[in-house]
């Protein structure tokens, strides 16, 4: 089965990117049935910053993942599998299973193969819904010679990039309210009290402008609208578009 074919059975799946502080898990404080969201905690048990009922894991070992992911695939109590951060699981990978291997060029495979297979053979083909998050940083694109703002990636998944596995991708940004367009007109992007006070909004960005062409923002061209080309952080309301959209 190829990979784009692979990737088109599940489309309830989407990466949220972005720099530290920039709302990543704050986002997912509006899922709805929380009791139903399996939280694979990859970064050491790091507080979730707001009160939940999630079910969280604390993940010590990245094959951890795919086990928890076979174990609840055909659980009808979990509905979403949230995995914080894929980049942190990958370091981990790294760090267990490449750093002072005997074999480096094996090791680095073995790091490739397990994205691989979590992707093409765990998460592609899942009735689960998947919201991944991931830190942002700068790096050099060998072929354009441009600096972009990627999902830190290393061996030969650095060339394509974790970006290509997906088909939504959005990134979380801090902006002024007074750079916000077209808020309220489609009722995903609004601004609370508080936030007119503090003069800025944590906001998910959907489609790339011209001011954000190094970004490795993406998604369906009939997904998103030019009025909803930033909208509130919220993943929930993601979903919902989401199951809405491939009903």
């Amino acid at each position: 089965m190829s990979q784009a074919l692979q990737q088109a059975q599940n489309k309830r799946l989407f990466v949220i990117y972005g720099t530290s502080g920039s709302g990543k898990t704050a986002s997912l404080r509006n899922l709805k049935d929380q009791e139903g969201v399996l939280f694979l905690n990859c970064e050491s048990g790091k507080e979730i910053p707001f009160k939940n009922k999630f079910n969280v894991e604390v993940i010590s070992d990245p094959w951890q993942v795919i086990d928890l992911i076979n174990e609840v695939e055909d659980d009808p109590n979990i509905h979403t599998i949230v995995i914080d951060s894929i980049t942190f699981l990958m370091d981990m990978f790294e760090s267990l299973y490449v750093y002072g291997a005997e074999d480096s060029r094996q090791g680095w495979s073995d790091y490739a193969q397990y994205f691989k297979k979590l992707m093409q053979e765990q998460i592609s083909v899942s009735k689960k819904r998947y919201i991944l998050l991931a830190h942002a940083t700068e790096a050099d694109n060998d072929e354009s010679g441009l600096r972009e703002i990627v999902i830190p990636v290393k061996g030969a998944l650095k060339t394509k990039g974790l970006e290509a596995f997906f088909s939504i991708v959005v990134m979380t940004r801090t902006m002024p309210i007074k750079k916000l367009p077209n808020i309220g007109k489609t009722g995903l992007l609004t601004v609370t009290d508080q936030e007119e006070a503090l003069g800025f909004k944590y906001v998910f960005q959907t489609m790339k402008t011209k001011d954000t062409t190094n970004t490795r923002i993406r998604g369906p061209m009939d997904l998103w609208v030019p009025d909803e080309t930033f909208i509130d952080n919220d993943a929930g309301m993601v979903l919902d578009i989401l199951d809405e959209h491939y009903a």
